[in-house]
């Protein structure tokens, strides 16, 4: 049975999300990144649309794998709601960032509690086009993320689609927002919003959600000012 208050099915912690249609993530500025050029640990803030913060996203990896792996790095990323209880855990295994076929495609898992997969983001090999399909915790696909076959984001906002399985309709999106010259030419830090229907799974939001950071690290991490593609 699930704790009162909690809509049945929806795991512990993510009530929040059943409630909402939409959110922002904001990564912090390191000034170290800034400064010395070093690779941090990412720190992201999530917000709904009224900018009030819903939960911190903390990457948790060792100096050497950031400094050798850069944005290519496996990554374990805890999501933290205002009470600091951890209410996702988001893991990436290495992959080699520039193999041009299917055998080390990206993939990312979606955790609530930790070590209990509530679903899986997995890239699907393209020539041209970033692509994605969303999973459920039983690995059967749920919905598709389509990206452009340039993600450079030059004083415009970025999309990443959010597709049926036939990808014949738009049910939401994830944007790579355009943070203005000074941020987007002298820091790591980017902005993204998350849009998805109201009535869809909690897990598959989790997931959308969990979908937002690996776009993030394959496609607009930077290592001195050099955008990175997988």
């Amino acid at each position: 049975m699930p704790a009162p208050g909690r809509p049945a099915g929806c795991p512990p912690g993510l009530e929040y999300l059943t409630q909402i249609d939409q959110l922002l993530v904001h990564q912090r500025v390191d000034l170290a990144e800034v400064v010395l050029g070093w690779e941090m640990n990412n720190v992201y803030t999530v917000k709904n649309s009224m900018g009030q913060q819903v939960f911190v996203a903390t990457e948790e990896n060792d100096i050497c794998t950031l400094q050798c792996c850069g944005p290519g790095r496996p990554f374990t990323i805890h999501l933290r709601d205002n009470l600091g209880q951890e209410v996702l855990t988001l893991t990436r295994p290495l992959r080699c960032g520039l193999c041009c076929f299917p055998c080390c495609l990206q993939e990312l898992e979606v955790q609530n509690p930790p070590g209990n997969p509530v679903g899986y983001v997995v890239q699907n090999w393209h020539p041209v086009l970033p692509k994605f399909t969303v999973l459920n915790e039983r690995r059967e696909p749920q919905l598709k993320i389509k990206g452009p076959c340039c993600s450079c984001n030059c004083m415009s906002d970025v999309i990443f689609e959010v597709v049926s399985l036939d990808e014949s309709a738009v049910v939401g999106r994830i944007s790579k927002q355009w943070s203005g010259f000074l941020q987007e030419s002298f820091t790591g830090a980017d902005n993204f919003g998350i849009l998805f229907p109201m009535d869809l799974d909690v897990k598959i939001k989790a997931v959308m959600l969990g979908a937002c950071f690996l776009i993030d690290f394959m496609f607009f991490e930077t290592n001195k000012g050099k955008q990175h593609q997988y």
